[in-house]
């Protein structure tokens, strides 16, 4: 059994993740089961209930038997360098409160794994995915809010989070939108002429009373629209089209990125519509043939332009 004092300094830790990191509901879930799930083990590992002092004095053994353990249970390379990365998280901020040198933990290296990159529609894919969402909804506002919504994943490069964020104080849509993303953090998202139309003709069509503090999107009794929803929608678009399982909502926000960057978008201009905090993150997300990477080679690279 994990002991009162461990267990204390995790729900610190998580405290301080929510209040001054921003970081989201989901991920704190996450980080709470990956670290209490670290601490079990080292609790059986060592026999005894443990305090913080031997947090303080974990060995590279240690580390290696938990991450032997966890692979004996049938735990995945991706999914243990997501534990990982948590019990890092954690140690770091304790290291900070303790004052230990937390070097074993955060020099432990995660096991390599192969990245699953996404994969993007082709831009004629995404145009067809909203032309037939357009015509498999019964009723005419449900077909008028599907192609809202999507319009905006793949026209304004949104999470579905996101869109189905909006509230009736977001309308009617101006040039840009204002996106509170992951962490908290804000951005401004040109809206494209035809999103904004899609949004309008779903107002004019919707049932119901949009108050400021209300859903924009709803779901057909009233209540916000669920993502589960959105989902399914794509999932009958898919078989209709013929279209592969990669074709997802989120599928549209890569596809959104990777045709900025094919039409010769700037990589770092794209990293801040999609809100992501780090570039690479961006060129994960896109895709691009290697005609067009070494064309923005040869216009970006000092060398290249015959500098220094």
């Amino acid at each position: 059994m994990i002991s009162p004092a461990q267990t204390a300094a995790v729900a610190r830790w998580l405290d301080h993740a929510r209040a001054i990191d921003g970081v989201a509901e989901n991920t704190i879930k996450a980080y709470q089961a990956d670290v209490l799930a670290f601490l079990s083990f080292l609790t059986i590992h060592h026999g005894d209930s443990q305090g913080i002092a031997p947090l303080t004095r974990l060995t590279v053994t240690d580390m290696r038997s938990w991450m032997a353990h966890e692979r004996g249970r049938g735990v995945g390379a991706r999914s243990l360098a997501r534990m990982l990365s948590a019990v890092k998280s954690f140690f770091r901020w304790l290291s900070d409160r303790e004052d230990f040198d937390a070097s074993v933990v955060i020099m432990t290296r995660a096991p390599r794994f192969q990245k699953k990159l996404p994969r993007p529609l082709a831009q004629e894919a995404a145009r067809a995915v909203i032309t037939q969402v357009e015509v498999q909804a019964t009723e005419p506002w449900v077909a008028a809010r599907d192609v809202a919504v999507i319009t905006l994943l793949y026209g304004c490069g949104l999470r579905i989070s996101e869109a189905l964020g909006l509230t009736g104080r977001d309308v009617p849509l101006g040039s840009s939108l204002r996106i509170v993303g992951k962490g908290g953090k804000e951005r401004l998202v040109p809206v494209l002429d035809r999103a904004r139309d899609a949004v309008a003709d779903y107002i004019r069509l919707m049932p119901y009373e949009l108050d400021r503090d209300q859903p924009l999107f709803r779901g057909v009794r009233g209540g916000g629209l669920s993502p589960a929803i959105v989902q399914k929608t794509m999932a009958a678009v898919r078989m209709q089209l013929g279209l592969p399982a990669t074709a997802t909502p989120h599928a549209l926000r890569h596809s959104f990125a990777t045709h900025l960057l094919n039409a010769g978008g700037d990589l770092r201009a794209i990293q801040e519509l999609l809100g992501h905090a780090s570039l690479t993150t961006t060129q994960m997300y896109t895709s691009v043939d290697t005609a067009r990477l070494m064309e923005v080679y040869r216009d970006a690279h000092p060398r290249a332009k015959g500098g220094a």
